[in-house]
């Protein structure tokens, strides 16, 4: 993340997005697939790296192996396989939608997770309880803990939808666009950018 100042001087946390260029690789139509929809390649890869049968689908669309493809549904911006798409499909002040995979962060316990404030505090007996979730109900009945309780458990590493971001700036001839607030994921990680 970096941030931004405005004409009015108030500084914009932000985060810089690579969008582009895009190579349309496959096109999905009604009749042959059942549904519409636009497969885009981004991001180039080795050849060498690349499965046999990825690169007949790229030599198809007369373009070199790429290291994401995702496919994208009512996208009415390119049409034919080989078309490019890039940042210029978008406008600045335009509100943009980042979905993407969260941080991991590996099982976590109830306060880091949830932020319990553990049990009691250092005195009335605790030793190696500070972090305890506590109590969890009842004892003869039900004699079990009810599913969906707050409790620890694996943390992150999930889709996430990031809505309410702005573009602030684009960069046409780096394909780069300058997002307010921060999207989902670590860095270099890819993100989902919907309008």
């Amino acid at each position: 993340m970096t941030s931004l100042f405005d004409e009015k001087g108030i500084n914009t946390p932000c985060t810089i997005i690579e969008a582009g260029p895009c190579v349309v690789t496959h096109v999905k139509t009604k009749e042959k697939d059942g549904y519409t929809a636009v497969q885009l390649g981004f991001g180039d890869h080795k050849e060498k790296g690349t499965p046999s049968a990825l690169k007949g689908h790229f030599k198809k669309a007369n373009t070199t192996p790429k290291t994401k493809v995702m496919e994208m549904r009512n996208f009415d911006i390119a049409k034919n396989v080989g078309d490019t798409v890039t940042v210029e499909v978008f406008a600045e002040g335009d509100a943009v939608v980042a979905i993407g995979t969260t941080k991991g962060k590996g099982f976590q316990g109830v306060v880091r997770r949830h932020g319990f404030s553990g049990v009691g505090g250092q005195t009335h007996g605790q030793h190696n309880r500070l972090r305890a979730p506590g109590s969890m109900g009842a004892s003869s009945f039900p004699s079990r803990v009810f599913k969906g309780k707050r409790l620890g458990g694996r943390m992150g590493n999930a889709r996430v939808k990031q809505a309410g971001l702005k573009i602030l700036k684009i960069y046409p001839e780096k394909n780069l666009m300058v997002v307010s607030g921060n999207v989902p994921g670590y860095n270099n990680s890819f993100v989902v950018i919907q309008k």
